[in-house]
């Protein structure tokens, strides 16, 4: 809501009127007399200019038009308080740039805009969003409606087509019947609207020399094709974690690219003024244009009072009593962003008419709309369904990863391993940080420790020479001794990375030789890896092979047994043939006894053959790692030797130095 107080023109002057009106400075609030005071969203002085009036309250609703959002702009008012010249919707264009009312800016802004977006989407490499840009403008006089814009030479004669109001099923309204011319640039724009400000009603009355005697409505509908990011990591911390693992399961980035389209329609609703029959002194056409007028702002009035009731009693909304209303339902109470501008008149002898629309307005700033974006309804469904893709992926990869699970009653519940893991990362995360603090602590301390050495190397004779010379001396010492203190913090991490990968190697050692499939209990090998610390491992090792030679030994011994009695039983049994008859029962027991004793001699080559080959995995396995050991440990003493040596050079060179520098000190 904003209102708008004209300066007092030539006329009022010359009758020495006054102002009855007053802004408080620095607040947006208006007194008219000393006993009423209004507060709106914007007030502007005499002094204000077009601009400061456009950027404060137009400019955004332009913006929202990008975005989708339908806007509207009303200019109410009594006669000559100053509408037409706000809208801009005279026939004068021609005008200072600085006296430009509000639709030039706003088409130029537009067009500005349209030209701004394309450009940023070449230079991103996008393809640029399509406009398209429709205009109609129309009036409404005398409770008919009638084309500004089209072709015919006399607008109201007899006959011409008449334009009809009609509700969709989204409950918003549209016009049948309107000339509607689609525009490129911003001068097609100013054609369209001085062609219909020519055909707009106007007469003269004893209030303006210049009279709009109808209500004009200049739309200009804006449909934009352009490409979109869907963002799929929106939300809190949590949600963006998932959305992240979610695209690296689908393969995809965080974003992806999509075709959408948005309408818009921005209504720029110049009304006429109200006013009284006694002062502008109207009579005939004039009086019954006024008549309309008034019936109209009064239908208008009805429903403002009716959307503004704060008790909210009123339940019947009256737009059918007016065509006024039913043009402008979606801007008031609808799906609209609406900026209602008073203009008032300050002088005195206009004080009943300034009061009630001070009124009138203090109603309407108490209206409520509903704003939605107007999005083609294929871009609507296929932005409801991809979400709806992404949240069924996101709880299947929650299922699969356990996140999830189906009780045994069917209901949903989230596993406790989830939250035990979350905990264990925060708890991992808060680790980190402490211990990076306590890094930082320990190079702090390590600085401290080194300055503090050499003030104490240097005290005794620093004091006796050159300020300058010292200076040197203790920066020198200083830059030894922190390489000292580094070769030294590097020899422990070593010693440490040593100690380290030892532990390692004996629990993999404890862990090879207690495998759940091994034979290691029978062979003995299991005393030997228990004991690791107490024998060397060249000692395992020797007795692990005379282990595998003895067990070769054996499996030879029995399989050259099992061939020998095989032999001997195919000898008994050529000389069995003969006396088959005779001992049939002493055969039967002998064979069994034979095939018994070669199948415990088969199991017993089968267990040695086993045994054999794990002991000899074993062994490799242990060589293996006595190899890998070997290696490092050869590596690291490498390493501790090079910086022994390195910490010897350096101490030696600092005793050097500073034995010289006391001899220095002595002469």
């Amino acid at each position: 809501m904003a209102l708008q107080v004209r300066p007092l023109i030539p006329r009022e002057v010359i009758d020495l009127c006054h102002a009855c009106t007053s802004v408080t400075p620095g607040e947006p609030q208006i007194w008219v007399g000393k006993e009423k005071a209004f507060t709106f969203d914007h007030v502007f002085d005499c002094p204000s200019e077009q601009e400061t009036i456009y950027n404060n309250c137009v400019r955004q609703l332009i913006d929202g038009c990008f975005e989708g959002y339908n806007a509207t702009v009303l200019a109410y008012g009594q006669t000559g308080s100053g509408k037409t010249y706000t809208m801009g919707t005279g026939y004068d264009l021609h005008v200072n740039p600085h006296e430009q009312g509000i639709i030039p800016r706003a088409v130029q802004h537009l067009f500005d805009g349209i030209a701004a977006r394309q450009q940023e989407a070449r230079d991103q490499g996008k393809p640029p969003p399509d406009f398209k840009i429709n205009v109609q403008f129309m009036e409404l006089y005398n409770e008919e409606i009638f084309d500004l814009l089209s072709p015919g030479k006399d607008t109201h004669e007899p006959g011409r087509k008449s334009v009809k109001i009609h509700e969709d099923s989204k409950g918003e309204i549209y016009t049948v019947g309107v000339t509607t011319k689609a525009v490129q640039n911003a001068e097609q724009v100013m054609k369209c609207l001085e062609s219909g400000a020519l055909s707009r009603t106007t007469a003269s009355t004893q209030m303006n020399v210049q009279s709009s005697r109808s209500h004009a409505i200049f739309t200009l509908h804006i449909k934009q094709q352009r490409v979109v990011q869907l963002n799929l990591g929106d939300g809190d911390a949590e949600d963006q974690e998932e959305d992240n693992s979610l695209s690296k399961v689908n393969g995809e980035g965080s974003s992806m690219s999509e075709f959408e389209t948005l309408t818009a329609k921005f209504h720029f609703v110049d009304l006429a003024g109200s006013e009284r029959l006694k002062r502008t002194g109207a009579t005939g056409d004039r009086a019954k244009e006024g008549i309309s007028i008034n019936c109209g702002l009064l239908a208008l009035g009805n429903v403002i009072s009716a959307l503004g009731d704060v008790s909210r009693k009123v339940l019947h909304v009256p737009y059918r009593d007016s065509k006024l209303t039913r043009l402008l339902q979606d801007s008031l109470g609808g799906n609209s962003r609406t900026l209602m501008i008073a203009c008032v008149s300050p002088c005195d002898r206009d004080f009943m008419e300034t009061l009630n629309t001070l009124k009138y307005a203090n109603r309407a700033k108490n209206i409520k709309n509903r704003i939605t974006v107007n999005q083609d309804k294929s871009s609507q469904t296929i932005a409801a369904l991809r979400l709806e893709i992404q949240e069924l992926k996101l709880e299947l990869m929650e299922y699969k990863q356990g996140k999830r699970l189906v009780g045994e009653d069917g209901t949903e519940q989230v596993n406790d391993m989830f939250y035990e893991n979350t905990m264990l990362q925060t708890e991992n995360s808060n680790f980190r940080t402490r211990i990076k603090a306590l890094q930082e602590t320990v190079e702090r301390l390590t600085v401290k420790n080194t300055e503090l050495l050499a003030e104490q190397a240097t005290g005794a004779w620093v004091g006796r020479g050159d300020s300058d010379t010292g200076e040197e001396v203790k920066n020198l010492i200083q830059g030894y001794l922190k390489e000292v203190e580094e070769f030294r913090s590097k020899l422990m991490e070593s010693e440490e990375v040593c100690a380290q990968l030892r532990k390692q190697l004996q629990r993999y050692q404890a862990r090879t030789s207690m495998g759940p499939n091994s034979t290691v209990a029978v062979s003995g090998i299991y005393d030997i890896s228990c004991s690791v610390e107490e024998t060397s491992v060249e000692d395992v090792l020797a007795e692990a092979k005379r282990d595998v030679e003895n067990l070769k030994r054996k499996t030879k011994h029995l399989s050259t047994k099992a061939n020998k009695e095989e032999e001997d039983s195919e000898k008994k049994s050529d000389a069995d043939e003969d006396t088959a008859e005779n001992s049939g029962n002493e055969s039967s027991d002998s064979e069994a006894e034979e095939l018994e004793e070669d199948e415990t001699i088969g199991k017993d080559l089968a267990n040695l053959t086993t045994e054999i080959s794990f002991k000899q995995k074993l062994i490799d396995q242990l060589e293996q790692s006595q190899r890998r050991l070997q290696t490092m440990r050869m590596h690291y003493e490498d390493k501790l030797m090079q910086l022994q040596q390195k910490i010897r050079e350096t101490e030696m060179e600092r005793d050097r130095i500073l034995s010289n520098m006391s001899e220095l000190a002595i002469k």
